[in-house]
Formats: C-alpha cells, structure tokens, sequence
C-alpha cells in the first residue's frame, strides 16, 4: 500500500475473496441477488438479530433509517459532534436540524448520555449512539432517554460489526443499527453497509427505499415475476453490489479470529504505552474481548504540537490519523445552523490532543512494539514544545 513500516490500516485481502468475487464474475449477475441476500442472511446470524438489508455504503444506511423513521422539515436528531460527518449529513439532506452533543471525557469518546437529555426537545424525533472505534455508548441510559421522550435510537455500528458488548450486540439494541464496509474497517467490502432493526416493518421499509421502492425487485422480473411494477413510495438506489457481497461474506467467516487478533493487539498496546507521562488512554479499564477495536485511539499531553508527534512517528514509519475533526466546526454546519467553538467544550479538548495509532489484523508484535517506542519517544521530544 505504501512505504510505511507500519500502516494506519491494512485490509486483509486473500483467496477466498478473490475465489468469492470470480464466482460472482462467472454467475454473470453483477448487482443485488443471491450472493447479497446470503450475505444478508448470515450477517444477522453473526449479529444476533432477525434480518438485515444490505446497502451501498455505510451512509446510505444512516439515510435509509432516518428516510424510514419519517425524518423531515422541523424534526431534530441529538448526535454526537465526535463522529465522521455522514450522520449530520444525512440527517440536514433530510431536512432535519443536527443537535450536536458533547462525549462524556477522556477515558470514554462516546456520546454523554447527560448532554443528550439537556438538548432534547418536542421537536426530538431520534437520538444517535455512535459506537467510537467500535467501543460501546451508554446504551442503557440512552435507550431510557428514548423511551422516555418517545424518541427512535439509532445505533451507529459503522466501527462495530457483529460486536457483542456488556449491553447486547451492537447496533442492534436500539430501534436501527447502521454498519459501514469502507476499506478501512474491521469488515471492509470497499463500499458496502448493513441496516438492522428491531421491528419487521421498519426493516421492510428500509429494504423498499433501497431499490426505488419498486414493488417488484429486478431479481424476481429475471425470474420470470411480473415485468411491471409500481412505486409506492419516494426511494433511492442504494443497492449493494454482488461483488462486494461475496467479499462481505468471506470476511464474515474470518471476522472472529480476526478480532481476536485485534484484541491481541490493543492489549499489548495498553501494556505498552501504560505510565507514559500525561498520554491517555481511552476504554483503557474496559475488557478488551467486549469491543471491535477499529481504532486505537491516545490522548497526547495537553500543550502538546501533534503536528509535531505525527512528524517524528512519520520518521520513525508510523503512519497515524485523527478520528475526527469535530462536525460542529465544520463550514457547513457553522453557516447553516449557528455552531461555534465553545459549543462542545469536552469534544473540542479532546480532539485536540486525539491521535489515531496503527491497527490492523497483519501487525506483528514487533510492529506494534515499534509503534509504542515510536509514540514514547515523541512525546517525549516535544514535550514543553508550543502546540
């Protein structure tokens, strides 16, 4: 992928993928089919749930649910800012206002469940538990807040794939999980999503705005079904292709053992990086088997340049990143719905001093041991230097 000693990520691509992808190939049916609905099949298997839809990507899953719930003009959704942009996006294309809320501190980068209940309104219609780096929300008390206030949760699961927590499986305790398959993550088809839901109805609704709300599927016409159709609702294409179903089921297969080594990893990272003065360490006290560990995620001492930190692991060939720049702060929602800095002070500290540290399956020790002496010894240099 590059010149990188260690890479930020590194999707594990072998010959049952490309074995899956030729018999796509040979079949000759390219888009939504046989293969997807497999897929679909032994993803909630895997998930613990019902059913699932198979969808482009992780984003078209967010919108689906939201399309679903009847999200429109004058209803607010309450999301976390510390999140990739996708969920406010969706929820502004919709019509809807986003409702930025703060993450609860330092050690746990998910939504507060506290700040969430200070910002619901009548106009609430849904709240948003995003999952960070695949690490649980406060599900229980979120759950309760939307129950309360007659409100959907949606889980954001795009870190987080057939991931059991200390509070049931995720994305599947709220009313709608949404899974994401870009290449970085821990079951990566390139482009490709998964949409779950508690109720039937709804996850039939989401499977009808998939494919233009059709009432005749493209497969079941190949078949020999009715060759007309009707539309009886306002849908969109966001179907899947076979080729990145086939690939979605051969990592499924593999998706047990390759978050075991995951968890393998983050734990020699925490022994590592353990007592290096002012580094924090999120979830570092959480159990390592109750998570998906899409991102290892550090907090730099404050004060501290982390341009400076990513110029010295760039030397030592350690790639890194941010996970992510605060959506409030963006241009979009700064001119469009008022926010400004001071807005999420939690957040805003945070994501200061984030910094994203290699993980992926194919790390050795030897790697990841490069890693931890890479990041000491940069802190330790810039250490008292301006940020």
């Amino acid at each position: 992928m590059s010149d990188w000693k260690v890479n930020l990520y590194r999707p594990r691509l072998g010959p049952a993928e490309a074995d899956a992808v030729a018999a796509v190939l040979r079949s000759g049916w390219l888009s939504n089919g046989p293969v997807t609905r497999e897929f679909e099949e032994a993803f909630a298997r895997a998930a613990g749930t019902g059913d699932a839809v198979a969808v482009s990507n992780g984003t078209a899953a967010l919108h689906l649910a939201f399309l679903a719930l009847g999200l429109g003009p004058g209803d607010e959704v309450v999301l976390p800012s510390l999140s990739f942009v996708s969920a406010a996006a969706v929820v502004t294309l919709c019509g809807a206002t986003p409702v930025f809320a703060d993450v609860t501190g330092p050690t746990d980068l998910c939504v507060d469940p506290v700040d969430v209940a200070a910002r619901i309104t009548p106009r609430t219609r849904a709240i948003v538990a995003m999952h960070y780096g695949g690490e649980a929300a406060d599900l229980p008390a979120l759950a309760a807040l939307a129950r309360t206030h007659g409100v959907a949760l949606v889980e954001d699961a795009a870190h987080a794939p057939a991931t059991r927590s200390a509070h049931g499986a995720l994305g599947t305790v709220g009313d709608i999980g949404c899974y994401s398959f870009f290449a970085t993550k821990n079951l990566a088809t390139g482009e490709g999503g998964m949409a779950v839901a508690r109720d039937p109805e709804l996850l039939g609704r989401i499977r009808r705005l998939r494919s233009h709300s059709l009432t005749v599927s493209a497969q079941d016409r190949h078949r020999g079904g009715p060759s007309l159709y009707d539309v009886d609702s306002f849908g969109l294409n966001y179907r899947p292709t076979e080729l990145g179903s086939a690939i979605g089921l051969a990592q499924l297969a593999d998706l047990p053992e390759r978050q075991r080594r995951r968890q393998e990893i983050v734990a020699r990272y925490r022994r590592g990086l353990a007592g290096t003065p002012g580094l924090g360490l999120p979830y570092h006290d959480r159990p390592v088997e109750l998570a998906a560990h899409h991102l290892f995620a550090v907090l730099l001492p404050g004060g501290t340049a982390r341009g400076l930190v990513q110029e010295a692991l760039r030397a030592a060939g350690v790639q890194s990143g941010v996970h992510y720049p605060p959506t409030h702060l963006f241009t979009a929602y700064r001119s469009r719905f008022g926010c400004r800095e001071g807005d999420l002070p939690v957040t805003e500290d945070v994501m200061e001093r984030q910094l994203s540290l290699p993980l992926h399956v194919d790390m050795t020790d030897d790697d990841t041991d490069l890693v931890i002496h890479a990041l000491r010894d940069a802190v330790s240099q810039t250490a008292g230097v301006d940020a």
